[in-house]
């Protein structure tokens, strides 16, 4: 409760200061700089969502810069204070968390500067555009994909075990809810439990998975929710001398991914198009900044990719969700 009544005063403390200074609002629509706020850069999908934005923002001629919150409410509204400060033209968010967004949206409209959310969302607030993916679709698909393989293994009596991003976050809550209905109607009921990522690492998902491993002898499945801590998850099976008696499944993408899905290692991953996603943020920008009127909600397939189909839908991989960082 102490955290987010300090985030709320300082909220509301740089609302009344943004008001005081009205007079200087005019100058912000003035700047030609787009500013996106990401949770984390150490997180390659966060990397790649920001070379989106960047650049359709600077084929339009604009300055682009990435603010990194560290995963910290308070870094985020630091952020967003120092960017309305500079006069930006538009900020492009990915929240810390769902209910952290209000208090940036509620400063941004306070200066009149359009913000746009790409992934995550927002609990309150008015923004421009929201840029998501289908995380209940995606995280069903993969799933299905697990479900199916431990059919095939006869492992359909085990238990799985998720490593979750925060449950704070709509997408968070919706890859559960997509990955266990899917698991159920699969005819794998059994659950191994869920642990929340904190600092979304692969040593914090070694320990996570480690605990499982140890708790669940008969655990034979378990889904990861973002990319590089699934490396975690791996290196956990393999020190517990476990390979090849659990499947992983793992969600979004890195280039480490490609060949662990070739060899089965990694059995399936939802792959966002984080790359796609920030071109599709930085455009519905530009369309209100020149005058239009983007579309209120726009959502991204996300790639079910798997053992079976990496060399087919490696070239989109490549361009959409590694943002060509892979030849």
């Amino acid at each position: 409760m102490k955290r987010r009544s300090f985030i709320g005063i300082a909220a509301a403390a740089a609302v009344a200061a943004t008001a005081t200074f009205g007079a200087s609002v005019p100058a912000f629509a003035e700047s030609k700089e787009i500013v996106y706020l990401t949770p984390g850069l150490d997180l390659p999908f966060w990397r790649y969502l920001s070379k989106g934005v960047e650049k359709v923002a600077k084929d339009k001629g604009y300055g682009f810069q990435a603010l990194d919150s560290h995963n910290s409410a308070q870094e985020q509204l630091k952020n967003a204070q120092d960017s309305i400060a500079r006069g930006v033209a538009g900020i492009v968010i990915s929240p810390t968390d769902s209910s952290t967004a209000p208090s940036v949206l509620q400063l941004a409209k306070a200066a009149n500067i359009p913000v746009v959310i790409a992934d995550i969302g927002t609990n309150s607030g008015d923004y421009v555009s929201f840029i998501s993916s289908d995380n209940y679709e995606g995280a069903s698909g993969v799933g299905k994909a697990l479900a199916e393989i431990l059919t095939e293994k006869g492992w359909k009596d085990g238990t799985v075990g998720i490593v979750s991003i925060s449950q704070a976050r709509k997408n968070g809550q919706a890859r559960t809810k997509g990955f266990r209905d899917a698991m159920v109607a699969g005819g794998v009921p059994g659950d191994a439990g869920l642990q929340q990522m904190q600092s979304y690492t692969a040593d914090e998902t070694f320990k996570f998975s480690q605990d499982m491993l140890t708790a669940n002898p008969n655990m034979r499945g378990m889904f990861i929710q973002t990319d590089q801590p699934a490396i975690g998850a791996l290196r956990a099976i393999k020190a517990a001398r476990r390979t090849g008696e659990v499947a992983v499944a793992a969600f979004d993408g890195i280039p480490e991914f490609v060949p662990l899905l070739k060899s089965g290692e990694l059995v399936v991953s939802g792959m966002q198009q984080p790359y796609l996603m920030g071109v599709r943020s930085a455009e519905a920008m530009f369309t209100h900044l020149e005058g239009g009127t983007p579309e209120k909600a726009v959502t991204v397939p996300i790639l079910v990719v798997t053992s079976k189909n990496i060399d087919e839908l490696l070239p989109t991989v490549k361009e959409t969700v590694f943002a060509n960082e892979v030849q």
